[in-house]
């Protein structure tokens, strides 16, 4: 699996349901596949043998056990998976941090809420290929900065089309639907580092292109993180003013500027 124990606090519950369904499927084929080379050793045409062997229409002890294991394995499937879901999807009443991930073509936003402050933000724009190269420059990768030991509610948003919220090493994905407000919730352990993240929902030509970079740190480098973008003049919400579909076409009315959300043409 492409994360590690105890990264957060749902990461070991997906991934003993994985390896779990893993074990039992592995082992119905085991008993297939076994059943199959007996059927063909055991039945086979034996030299001098002539015609057909006796044919039955059915044999209904095996169409009742080819009816009833399939019905008990995917309804054991159904009821654990929706078990650990709705555990995954249970709301934290009071995180520790609450931050807004906007998904747009082909890029993100990342909007960090303050407690009795002003939020601050961070506009992403799409990876940039090095022109030497003509490979990813991953230094112009947008970065979700996300505090350890805490718990973490994220709300997703999307700009213009259907896109998909997916960290990788979290083994979990959520979409992000115009005009749907999602949320994930979930709690770091204290392991740091980077992780991957991308868009997981076709959104369009350049959807390959919609990557980013989590990269997990302790609170207090957290906090000196969002002091900088507010040192940087990131201070407000991006909200729906500047989404493509929202009645002002890319105006933020924060900003001076015209907002490029689509990052097109040479922002590519």
């Amino acid at each position: 699996m492409p994360s590690e124990p105890g990264l957060t606090n749902h990461v070991d519950r997906i991934m003993g349901l994985w390896t779990t369904s893993w074990i039992v499927l592995l082992g119905v084929g085991v008993i297939t596949w076994g059943l199959m080379i007996w059927a063909a050793i055991a039945y086979r045409r034996r030299k001098g043998q002539t015609g057909l062997p006796v044919q039955l229409r059915y044999h209904m002890p095996i169409e009742i056990f080819f009816t009833i294991v399939p019905v008990v394995l995917v309804a054991g499937f159904f009821a654990f998976t929706a078990r650990d879901q709705a555990i995954i999807e249970e709301p934290i009443e009071d995180p520790d941090y609450s931050l807004t991930v906007y998904g747009k073509r082909w890029s993100w936003d990342f909007v960090y809420e303050r407690e009795g402050q002003d939020p601050v933000h961070y506009q992403g724009i799409q990876v940039q290929n090095d022109p030497e190269t003509g490979q990813m420059d991953a230094s112009s990768l947008p970065t979700l900065y996300l505090p350890t030991n805490s718990s973490i509610e994220i709300t997703l948003e999307a700009r213009d089309v259907a896109h998909s919220f997916w960290v990788v090493e979290f083994l979990y994905k959520k979409d992000m639907l115009p005009g749907i407000t999602n949320h994930m919730y979930f709690e770091t352990g204290d392991q740091e580092g980077i992780l991957r993240g991308k868009c997981a929902e076709l959104c369009g030509e350049y959807h390959a292109s919609m990557l980013f970079n989590v990269e997990l740190v302790s609170p207090a480098e957290y906090d000196a993180y969002l002091e900088s973008l507010e040192a940087e003049g990131n201070v407000g919400d991006l909200g729906e003013s500047i989404n493509p579909f929202s009645g002002d076409e890319n105006v933020d009315p924060d900003r001076d500027e015209d907002v490029d959300t689509t990052n097109e043409g040479e922002d590519r």
